[in-house]
């Protein structure tokens, strides 16, 4: 369990908007995507630090969205196309892993796995095409607390 000391901060990235068509894994981001995937990028690499871990759907919009970072990034077959959120947190290593996870995947499994860190259930909650949500897991009184920290759209960075 982390620590005040060693809380683990974990980003949802929604990838940007993509091409529709199939197969599915292989749709690229459009031109518009491109710009979503490097907006939110700035914003990230201005507050992430230099250490994080970048896990990424094996989809082509997942690649190319976190590619957008200019970090090293790890392909996750486990966040991929219809991955449960438990799955997703799971491969993160949430909460015990300590330090900042940024995983960059689809809906319906970011959505599914923010409500499952803040209702304790999956539900069908939207994740806009390029947004983040940031969540910090630290313990306060001897209690684990999920904070959300930001909601990002590409449109607001």
């Amino acid at each position: 369990m982390p620590t005040e000391r060693d809380a683990m901060d974990l980003l949802l990235w929604r990838h940007a908007e993509a091409e529709d068509g199939s197969p599915d894994l292989t749709r690229a981001l459009t031109a518009k995507g491109h710009e979503q995937a490097a907006a939110v990028a700035r914003w990230l690499n201005d507050r992430l630090p230099k250490r994080a871990r970048i896990l990424v759907s094996p989809a082509t919009r997942a690649q190319q969205t976190a590619a957008a970072l200019k970090r090293p990034l790890t392909t996750a077959s486990e966040i991929g196309v219809g991955a449960a959120g438990a799955d997703v947190l799971q491969a993160a290593g949430w909460p015990d892993a300590g330090g900042t996870v940024v995983v960059v995947g689809h809906q319906p499994t970011l959505g599914r796995t923010a409500a499952l860190l803040l209702a304790n259930a999956e539900r069908d909650w939207s994740i806009k095409k390029g947004a983040l949500w940031w969540f910090t897991c630290r313990r306060r009184n001897g209690a684990q607390q999920v904070v959300l920290r930001a909601v990002i759209g590409p449109d607001l960075v």
